[in-house]
């Protein structure tokens, strides 16, 4: 029950449920879209109800954590972008600011249903600030990447030792 934790007692506080289960991806903005009449269309009646399930990626993983870096120097991690439609369908990366010292790397193009690319996300560590920090600096930026149902926000999070 949804009234009674686990123990058995009333809960304080109101359950909140998952994004997953509330129809929308976690760090993700829905893009108000008209639909488009050349876009191939699946009308079988299996597909018929789930209409908002059958387009969009999924990032895989789902926020990138690169723990402490060495200032000077380069770091990468690779993301996975699937298209877990059943259309295919666009994507493009907004890159970072240059002061956030990320880029994203990747090949541009329609991503088939079912299939994936790899988005290379860099950062060349840097510290911004000249106040002393006590030897670390907290970087932290939302990658957007812009599809065609939503808008996809990756957050990347690092330490840079000074």
């Amino acid at each position: 029950s949804l009234l009674v934790n686990a123990a058995g007692q009333p809960r304080k506080e109101k359950v909140k449920l998952p994004s997953s289960l509330q129809g929308r991806q976690p760090n993700s903005i829905p893009n108000k879209k008209i639909e488009d009449p050349v876009a191939g269309k699946v009308n079988t009646s299996s597909l018929a109800t789930t209409r908002q399930h059958l387009t969009g990626f999924h990032l895989i993983p789902p926020r990138v954590m690169l723990g402490v870096l060495k200032e000077g120097c380069t770091y990468a991690a690779t993301v996975i972008l699937k298209n877990v439609g059943v259309n295919f369908s666009r994507f493009r990366v907004k890159q970072p600011p240059p002061q956030t010292g990320l880029r994203v790397m990747y090949t541009p193009g329609p991503v088939a249903a079912g299939l994936q690319v790899e988005l290379e996300i860099e950062i060349f560590a840097m510290v911004i600030g000249g106040e002393d920090t006590g030897g670390l600096e907290e970087i932290s930026h939302d990658i957007e990447i812009l599809t065609e149902t939503e808008t996809l926000l990756l957050p990347v999070r690092a330490n840079i030792l000074c």
